[in-house]
């Protein structure tokens, strides 16, 4: 997470390799994962990432009815503390369909 704090600190820094940022969200994700362990909502960050997180009912065929989706800076915003999960919602940089996508009790991860 250091290797984007500055990007995500400021924006003017450039932002991360491909790779490096890639692997940020991936972290944050797993990490998420084992916080919030679960199948009832997918949590989407494309195009590096998707993991299934949060206890309940566990969705296994089509489209699942709990579903986050966002870009990877909001994402690393979000995971890091930058950024409220309300605030997000708010400004429409998180999309969350259905009763169980909240993650603001997980959030921030680190």
């Amino acid at each position: 997470m250091a290797a984007v704090g500055d990007w995500l600190a400021d924006g003017e820094t450039a932002r991360p390799e491909r790779t490096v940022l890639a692997a940020a969200v991936r972290l944050s994700l797993r990490t998420l994962e084992q916080v919030a362990p679960g199948h009832t909502v997918e949590v989407r960050v494309p195009p590096f990432a998707a993991v299934q997180c949060v206890a309940g009912p566990r969705h296994t065929r089509g489209t699942p009815p709990n579903v986050v989706e966002t870009d990877p800076r909001t994402w690393l915003e979000l995971a890091t503390g930058r950024l409220s999960w309300d605030d997000a919602l708010a400004a429409g940089r998180v999309s969350a369909s259905g009763g169980r996508a909240d993650l603001s009790h997980w959030l921030p991860l680190f």
